[in-house]
Protein backbone atom coordinates (compact mmCIF):
# COMPACT_ATOMS: atom_id res chain seq x y z
CA UNK A 1 0.00 0.00 0.00
CA UNK A 2 1.35 3.41 -0.96
CA UNK A 3 2.15 5.68 1.95
CA UNK A 4 -0.02 8.71 2.28
CA UNK A 5 2.60 10.55 4.35
CA UNK A 6 3.84 13.67 2.60
CA UNK A 7 7.41 13.59 1.29
CA UNK A 8 9.62 15.86 3.26
CA UNK A 9 12.53 17.54 1.50
CA UNK A 10 15.28 18.17 3.98
CA UNK A 11 17.56 21.01 3.04
CA UNK A 12 20.77 21.62 4.97
CA UNK A 13 22.55 24.91 4.72
CA UNK A 14 26.03 25.69 5.99
CA UNK A 15 26.52 28.61 8.30
CA UNK A 16 27.53 31.71 6.43
CA UNK A 17 30.89 32.02 8.28
CA UNK A 18 32.11 28.60 7.00
CA UNK A 19 32.20 29.84 3.45
CA UNK A 20 34.65 32.61 4.29
CA UNK A 21 38.45 32.11 3.99
CA UNK A 22 40.07 32.73 7.38
CA UNK A 23 42.92 35.24 7.58
CA UNK A 24 46.43 33.70 7.59
CA UNK A 25 47.70 34.13 11.17
CA UNK A 26 51.36 33.63 10.25
CA UNK A 27 53.71 36.37 9.04
CA UNK A 28 55.23 36.12 5.57
CA UNK A 29 58.36 33.93 5.34
CA UNK A 30 60.53 36.99 4.73
CA UNK A 31 59.77 38.15 8.27
CA UNK A 32 61.99 35.41 9.72
CA UNK A 33 64.84 35.68 7.21
CA UNK A 34 68.00 37.68 7.77
CA UNK A 35 70.86 38.05 5.33
CA UNK A 36 73.65 39.62 7.35
CA UNK A 37 76.21 39.19 8.70
CA UNK A 38 77.33 36.70 6.07
CA UNK A 39 79.40 33.83 7.58
CA UNK A 40 83.01 33.86 6.37
CA UNK A 41 84.02 31.20 3.87
CA UNK A 42 86.37 28.55 5.22
CA UNK A 43 87.80 25.82 3.01
CA UNK A 44 88.22 22.40 4.58
CA UNK A 45 89.53 20.07 1.93
CA UNK A 46 89.89 16.34 2.63
CA UNK A 47 93.19 15.52 4.28
CA UNK A 48 94.06 19.14 5.09
CA UNK A 49 93.41 21.55 7.93
CA UNK A 50 90.74 24.27 7.71
CA UNK A 51 91.96 27.38 5.95
CA UNK A 52 91.66 29.51 9.10
CA UNK A 53 93.42 27.01 11.38
CA UNK A 54 96.61 27.73 13.30
CA UNK A 55 98.92 24.74 12.91
CA UNK A 56 100.70 24.10 16.19
CA UNK A 57 102.57 20.98 15.12
CA UNK A 58 102.88 19.51 11.62
CA UNK A 59 105.56 16.94 12.31
CA UNK A 60 108.50 19.09 11.26
CA UNK A 61 109.20 21.64 13.96
CA UNK A 62 108.61 22.40 17.63
CA UNK A 63 108.99 26.14 17.04
CA UNK A 64 105.46 26.79 18.28
CA UNK A 65 106.20 25.19 21.65
CA UNK A 66 108.41 25.76 24.65
CA UNK A 67 109.04 24.07 28.02
CA UNK A 68 106.80 25.36 30.76
CA UNK A 69 109.94 26.05 32.79
CA UNK A 70 112.43 28.21 30.94
CA UNK A 71 115.81 26.66 30.34
CA UNK A 72 114.60 23.06 30.26
CA UNK A 73 114.65 20.88 27.16
CA UNK A 74 111.71 20.36 24.86
CA UNK A 75 110.37 17.05 23.64
CA UNK A 76 111.78 15.23 20.63
CA UNK A 77 110.40 14.59 17.14
CA UNK A 78 110.31 10.94 16.06
CA UNK A 79 108.87 9.96 12.66
CA UNK A 80 106.81 13.14 12.48
CA UNK A 81 105.46 12.84 16.02
CA UNK A 82 106.07 15.00 19.07
CA UNK A 83 107.18 12.53 21.75
CA UNK A 84 107.52 12.93 25.51
CA UNK A 85 110.98 12.02 26.82
CA UNK A 86 110.38 10.66 30.32
CA UNK A 87 112.72 12.12 32.91
CA UNK A 88 112.83 12.16 36.66
CA UNK A 89 111.58 15.75 36.50
CA UNK A 90 108.61 16.02 34.09
CA UNK A 91 108.64 18.93 31.68
CA UNK A 92 105.26 20.04 30.31
CA UNK A 93 105.21 21.85 26.96
CA UNK A 94 103.17 24.99 26.25
CA UNK A 95 102.34 26.90 23.11
CA UNK A 96 104.07 30.20 22.55
CA UNK A 97 100.75 31.59 21.39
CA UNK A 98 97.86 32.15 23.76
CA UNK A 99 94.21 31.24 23.22
CA UNK A 100 90.73 31.66 24.64
CA UNK A 101 87.77 29.96 22.91
CA UNK A 102 89.08 27.39 20.44
CA UNK A 103 88.32 24.37 18.34
CA UNK A 104 91.15 21.87 18.79
CA UNK A 105 92.22 18.86 16.75
CA UNK A 106 95.09 16.57 17.66
CA UNK A 107 96.15 12.97 17.40
CA UNK A 108 97.85 11.02 20.18
CA UNK A 109 99.30 7.60 20.69
CA UNK A 110 99.95 5.78 23.93
CA UNK A 111 102.94 3.37 24.01
CA UNK A 112 102.50 0.05 22.23
CA UNK A 113 104.41 -1.66 25.02
CA UNK A 114 102.04 -1.78 27.97
CA UNK A 115 103.66 -0.90 31.28
CA UNK A 116 101.88 -0.21 34.53
CA UNK A 117 98.18 0.05 35.15
CA UNK A 118 95.50 2.59 35.97
CA UNK A 119 96.98 6.11 35.90
CA UNK A 120 100.51 4.88 35.19
CA UNK A 121 99.63 3.64 31.71
CA UNK A 122 99.96 6.07 28.80
CA UNK A 123 99.17 9.09 30.95
CA UNK A 124 99.30 12.64 29.63
CA UNK A 125 96.80 15.45 29.25
CA UNK A 126 95.68 18.45 27.23
CA UNK A 127 95.27 21.57 29.35
CA UNK A 128 93.22 24.32 27.77
CA UNK A 129 94.60 27.67 28.92
CA UNK A 130 97.13 25.59 30.85
CA UNK A 131 94.45 25.00 33.48
CA UNK A 132 91.58 22.79 32.30
CA UNK A 133 92.50 19.19 31.49
CA UNK A 134 91.09 16.80 28.93
CA UNK A 135 92.67 13.52 30.01
CA UNK A 136 94.95 11.41 27.83
CA UNK A 137 95.35 7.83 29.05
CA UNK A 138 95.58 4.28 27.76
CA UNK A 139 92.05 3.28 28.74
CA UNK A 140 91.89 0.14 26.61
CA UNK A 141 91.16 -2.69 29.06
CA UNK A 142 92.66 -0.57 31.82
CA UNK A 143 90.35 0.00 34.83
CA UNK A 144 90.80 3.27 36.71
CA UNK A 145 88.57 5.88 38.34
CA UNK A 146 86.12 6.95 35.65
CA UNK A 147 86.67 10.69 36.02
CA UNK A 148 90.34 10.03 35.28
CA UNK A 149 90.10 7.78 32.23
CA UNK A 150 90.63 8.83 28.62
CA UNK A 151 88.00 11.31 27.47
CA UNK A 152 87.33 12.61 30.96
CA UNK A 153 87.55 16.17 32.20
CA UNK A 154 90.06 15.12 34.80
CA UNK A 155 88.58 14.67 38.28
CA UNK A 156 85.34 16.39 37.16
CA UNK A 157 83.42 14.64 34.36
CA UNK A 158 83.79 11.01 33.19
CA UNK A 159 83.36 10.43 29.45
CA UNK A 160 79.95 9.43 28.11
CA UNK A 161 81.57 6.29 26.64
CA UNK A 162 85.00 4.68 26.44
CA UNK A 163 86.07 5.03 22.78
CA UNK A 164 89.72 4.06 23.32
CA UNK A 165 91.71 2.15 20.73
CA UNK A 166 94.37 -0.42 21.62
CA UNK A 167 97.75 0.85 22.82
CA UNK A 168 100.13 1.80 20.02
CA UNK A 169 97.34 2.97 17.70
CA UNK A 170 96.85 6.60 16.76
CA UNK A 171 93.73 8.23 18.22
CA UNK A 172 92.03 11.59 17.72
CA UNK A 173 90.57 14.29 19.89
CA UNK A 174 88.35 17.02 18.47
CA UNK A 175 87.17 19.50 21.05
CA UNK A 176 85.52 22.88 21.48
CA UNK A 177 86.63 24.81 24.53
CA UNK A 178 84.72 27.84 25.78
CA UNK A 179 86.82 29.93 28.13
CA UNK A 180 85.38 31.21 31.41
CA UNK A 181 84.31 34.83 31.65
CA UNK A 182 85.12 37.03 34.61
CA UNK A 183 83.72 40.38 35.66
CA UNK A 184 85.96 43.41 36.16
CA UNK A 185 86.09 42.71 39.90
CA UNK A 186 87.30 39.13 39.27
CA UNK A 187 84.07 37.33 40.03
CA UNK A 188 83.03 34.49 37.74
CA UNK A 189 80.39 35.38 35.14
CA UNK A 190 80.23 32.06 33.26
CA UNK A 191 82.31 28.90 33.75
CA UNK A 192 84.43 27.12 31.17
CA UNK A 193 82.78 24.47 28.99
CA UNK A 194 84.09 21.59 26.88
CA UNK A 195 82.56 19.48 24.14
CA UNK A 196 84.82 16.67 22.93
CA UNK A 197 84.89 13.76 20.51
CA UNK A 198 87.29 10.87 21.01
CA UNK A 199 87.97 8.95 17.78
CA UNK A 200 84.90 10.62 16.31
CA UNK A 201 82.67 9.59 19.23
CA UNK A 202 81.06 12.17 21.52
CA UNK A 203 82.52 11.84 25.02
CA UNK A 204 81.80 15.29 26.51
CA UNK A 205 78.74 17.35 25.66
CA UNK A 206 78.88 20.99 26.77
CA UNK A 207 80.35 19.88 30.09
CA UNK A 208 80.51 22.71 32.62
CA UNK A 209 83.80 22.90 34.49
CA UNK A 210 83.88 23.55 38.21
CA UNK A 211 87.23 25.29 37.97
CA UNK A 212 90.82 24.57 36.94
CA UNK A 213 91.98 20.96 37.20
CA UNK A 214 93.31 19.88 40.58
CA UNK A 215 94.59 16.47 41.64
CA UNK A 216 93.51 16.84 45.27
CA UNK A 217 90.64 18.81 46.74
CA UNK A 218 87.88 20.71 45.01
CA UNK A 219 88.42 23.02 42.00
CA UNK A 220 87.67 26.71 42.35
CA UNK A 221 87.82 29.59 39.90
CA UNK A 222 90.23 32.46 40.22
CA UNK A 223 90.22 35.26 37.66
CA UNK A 224 92.85 34.93 34.95
CA UNK A 225 93.73 36.37 31.54
CA UNK A 226 91.31 36.03 28.62
CA UNK A 227 93.95 34.11 26.66
CA UNK A 228 96.55 31.63 27.91
CA UNK A 229 98.74 28.92 26.32
CA UNK A 230 97.65 25.39 25.52
CA UNK A 231 99.65 22.83 27.53
CA UNK A 232 100.58 19.19 26.91
CA UNK A 233 101.39 17.29 30.07
CA UNK A 234 104.52 15.25 30.71
CA UNK A 235 103.44 12.46 33.08
CA UNK A 236 106.61 10.39 32.65
CA UNK A 237 104.99 8.26 29.94
CA UNK A 238 106.30 8.34 26.31
CA UNK A 239 103.03 9.50 24.75
CA UNK A 240 103.22 10.85 21.19
CA UNK A 241 101.30 13.70 19.52
CA UNK A 242 100.87 14.80 15.91
CA UNK A 243 98.66 16.92 13.61
CA UNK A 244 97.83 19.57 16.19
CA UNK A 245 95.84 22.59 15.08
CA UNK A 246 93.36 25.04 16.53
CA UNK A 247 90.79 27.49 15.24
CA UNK A 248 90.27 30.61 17.29
CA UNK A 249 86.59 31.18 17.98
CA UNK A 250 84.55 34.17 19.08
CA UNK A 251 81.67 32.47 20.80
CA UNK A 252 78.82 34.30 22.54
CA UNK A 253 78.84 34.26 26.30
CA UNK A 254 76.87 31.13 27.31
CA UNK A 255 73.66 31.57 29.25
CA UNK A 256 74.06 31.18 32.99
Amino acid sequence: MRSTLPCLLLVFTLPAFAAETPADPLPPPEATEYWTPVPPIITANPGSVPSDAIVLFDGNSLDGWQPVRAGESGWKIVDGAMVIEPNAKPCDQVTKQTFGDIQLHLEFRTPAEVKGKSQERGNSGIYFMGLYELQVLDSYNNPTYVNGQAGSIYKQHPPLVNASRPPGEWQTYDAVFVAPRFAADGTLVTPARITALHNGVLVQHDSILKGPTVWRGQPAYKAHAEKLPLLLQDHRNPVSYRNIWVRELQLPVPAR
